[in-house]
């Protein structure tokens, strides 16, 4: 079953009905791109994961007051309520990192993107383009480039190789964000990945859910705590700039999902209910948001996502949030200004910065509650 996603909301303001007087309402207000700025020193954006996922700290933000709280990740619990349903997202970062050499010896970079069939896949390219250049990798493997599709990647087909994906856990790196000023190493491998990440297809890992180990997860669930588990790989477009000064003029890029029927009966028994779905990262809320739109429950299936939430969003299934701290002008701090409402938001992420937390994808960590 594939589910057909409104793109909502961007100029035309599609959407599902209820919302469109609000997001009217919003586009009249224009919130810019500045809207969303903030300044953060550059040592509080975290190099390293922290040497234990579930130690790192943890603020608590009440979305009604603003009210904060400073914990550590181990006391979510003490937050969480028997009943309560996480939401993981349990896509799978692939190591789509490939170091390669122009036919000169110059040193050249392919990026896999996605895989449009046997040893063809759409990739961005450092050091070298242009259709019939080859470059050369590992193991006597080449990679042609055929072709520019129409989302500014490249068409790659590798040569010398039975199923390039069999070879990526030997030639591939793990790609890290580009704040992340250092190659990715071993240790990335685990620590750049959630612990109960299964599905592969992200090129970018998604964060919230780094803090969580095995053993929380049990301690949860002895307290009556739900989890289920979405899926949304996420793409390259998590890092792409907003270049709009009117934000509702910006397109997200697709991202595919999957959610399973067991998954969505879950989620639809806990809002029917009246219990707290809790969404484990930006990913999970724009999976869980997506799969409702025009409906009043989630619905099982595959599709893609294209959806923008930002402020004036009205959430249909999600009514806590675990997130990392974002980046200024970027489409999650959007998200998140949507869910506890940006003076909120900012105000936290201002006695953040004064606390010392860490920021982005190894640092530290939010509940939105």
């Amino acid at each position: 079953m594939v589910i057909f996603v409104n793109q909502l909301p961007h100029s035309k303001l599609t959407g599902f009905p209820r919302q469109r007087k609000k997001m009217k309402a919003l586009a009249v207000k224009q919130l810019r791109l500045s809207d969303f700025d903030y300044s953060l020193p550059e040592y509080m954006i975290a190099q390293e994961p922290w040497p234990a996922r579930d130690r790192s700290r943890l603020m608590v933000l009440e979305r009604k007051t603003g009210a904060v709280k400073h914990m550590i990740f181990t006391d979510l619990e003490r937050h969480l309520l028997p009943g309560d349903l996480l939401v993981l997202n349990d896509t799978k970062v692939y190591p789509c990192r490939l170091l390669a050499k122009k036919k000169g010896g110059g040193k050249a970079e392919i990026f896999l993107i996605s895989e449009r069939g046997p040893n063809w896949w759409n990739a961005l390219i450092r050091g070298a383009s242009g259709v019939g250049k080859r470059l050369f990798l590992e193991a006597g493997i080449e990679a042609e480039i055929t072709d520019m599709s129409t989302d500014s990647t490249w068409m790659v087909r590798f040569h010398g190789v039975h199923d390039l994906r069999e070879q990526l856990p030997d030639i591939g790196k793990i790609p890290l964000p580009p704040y992340i000023k250092r190659d990715s190493s071993d240790a990335d491998r685990e620590r750049y990945q959630t612990v109960y990440a299964v599905h592969d297809g992200a090129v970018a890992a998604p964060t919230a859910g780094l803090h969580f180990t095995h053993e929380l997860l049990q301690k949860l669930a002895l307290k009556g705590i739900e989890s289920v588990t979405v899926t949304l790989h996420v793409g390259p477009g998590t890092f792409q700039p907003v270049r709009t000064d009117v934000i509702n003029e910006h397109r997200m890029q697709a991202e595919k999902f999957l959610i399973s029927e067991k998954s969505a009966s879950s989620i639809n028994k806990a809002k029917a209910e009246g219990r707290r779905i809790i969404a484990v990262g930006t990913t999970s809320v724009r999976t869980i948001e997506t799969a409702a739109q025009g409906s009043d429950n989630v619905l099982p299936g595959e599709g893609t996502s294209e959806l923008f939430i930002y402020p004036g969003y009205r959430f249909q299934m999600t009514d806590g949030m675990i997130t990392n701290f974002h980046l200024p002008k970027s489409t999650l701090i959007m998200l998140v200004s949507a869910f506890a409402g940006r003076q909120h938001i900012f105000s936290a992420y201002r006695q953040a910065i004064a606390a010392k937390y860490r920021f982005y994808s190894y640092g530290d960590a939010m509940l939105i509650i």
